[in-house]
């Protein structure tokens, strides 16, 4: 194999691929990297058995054929690279990469041991992907990182004609986003639980184009396989990843509660107010949300070490009779939530102390909410 390629295109293609590469390989030749070169260009892809990740760039092959080395090195040197053309002569024994005056000499790897990767599976539908990227965006915010608990650290995907939805909880809050895509189908409806974070890599990364084609092959259980199509900087990506297995918990219903209590205010005043707040936060214990008529007061405190407190403005509307007159917030998951709200304003509902506490989007202070997209936050219980 001989090939020539832009050093950028070269990088930011080896990056992207080494996505997949594990940490601590169970065989040691998923460690490595495929480089293909034929008539339609270069493909670099790599494959867990879990996840697998391939793009096609543009270059120049002079010599058709594949190569396999070790992916985190090449990551490695592709980064510490000059700004020159990248030249690769490969056989079955060794890779020479050329790049003005630096050459870099890495050992192959046994090509007919690497595993073949899983093919597409059937278009389901297209998402424009700026609105997919941000979608998932506020959705995995809420997924579990607890390994023991796979089930947690996915992200539900429903489909139901034009609506695609995506569901995230980690047990202590919840999220929910509702979009509008286009599907294969008008009758389309499935359902599929993803990686959180190999859902979050993709949307992140296929935002260069217009639109991400997604492929979804629902099978039985812990056979599903589901495949993003988008088009990146360097080239054409596309990348799979096995479905996890689980029944994920009936949590939609949470997000429907009638409040007794709405708080409206100002996102980025809130969000700058928490910040500080936070910093005297000490571990485990909560944000304290004073509710008056016409303000909050957010206050924390680190024993008698260190305290806070900062009022701010809010729009404060009685539903049913109540005394709720504080509400108790974990500092990250108030923090996690609020970020990924892109209005301007905010509403906070609550049913009762140390109840769930629904947060929905405002485009006016005194405007509906938005319901297509929904956080919710348990709260937690005040001392005393």
């Amino acid at each position: 194999m001989k090939i020539r390629l832009k050093r950028d295109v070269l990088a930011d293609a080896v990056q992207w691929a080494a996505r997949s590469l594990p940490q601590r390989p169970s065989v040691p030749i998923l460690a490595g990297m495929l480089l293909k070169a034929d008539n339609g260009g270069v493909t670099l892809s790599s494959f867990d058995y879990e996840t697998s990740a391939k793009i096609n760039v543009e270059g120049t092959v002079n010599d058709e054929g594949q190569v396999l080395v070790s992916g985190r090195l090449l990551a490695d040197i592709c980064r510490a690279l000059p700004n020159k053309e990248v030249e690769i002569d490969a056989d079955h024994q060794r890779m020479e990469l050329t790049c003005g005056s630096a050459r870099f000499t890495l050992q192959a790897l046994p090509v007919d041991d690497y595993p073949s990767l899983p093919d597409m599976p059937d278009e389901t539908g297209t998402v424009t992907s700026a609105q997919f990227a941000q979608a998932v965006g506020q959705v995995v915010v809420a997924a579990g990182r607890d390994e023991l608990l796979p089930v947690f650290t996915g992200v539900r995907m429903e489909i139901e004609g034009d609506t695609l939805s995506l569901l995230a909880t980690d047990r202590y809050r919840m999220a929910l986003k509702e979009i509008t895509w286009n599907p294969g189908s008008s009758a389309a409806s499935s359902n599929a639980l993803i990686p959180a974070k190999v859902l979050s890599d993709t949307a992140k990364s296929m935002t260069s184009g217009d639109q991400i084609h997604l492929s979804l092959a629902a099978t039985s259980a812990g056979d599903g396989l589901i495949g993003f199509e988008g088009d990146g900087p360097g080239g054409v990506r596309q990348t799979t990843t096995r479905l996890l297995d689980g029944e994920f918990p009936k949590v939609r219903h949470i997000m429907n509660m009638q409040p007794a209590l709405n708080v409206r205010i100002n996102t980025n005043e809130i969000v700058a107010a928490a910040k500080r707040v936070a910093l005297v936060a000490e571990r485990n214990t909560s944000i304290r949300m004073g509710i008056e008529d016409g303000s909050v007061t957010l206050s924390a405190a680190t024993g008698d070490q260190a305290q806070a407190s900062e009022a701010l403005e809010a729009i404060t509307e009685h539903v049913t009779e109540n005394e709720m007159v504080a509400a108790g917030f974990n500092p990250t998951y108030l923090l996690d939530a609020l970020s990924v709200f892109t209005t301007p304003y905010v509403r906070f509902s609550f049913t009762a102390p140390g109840k769930p506490c629904l947060i929905t989007g405002l485009q006016q202070i005194d405007g509906e909410p938005e319901t297509d997209y929904r956080h919710v936050i348990m709260l937690m219980r005040l001392p005393g």
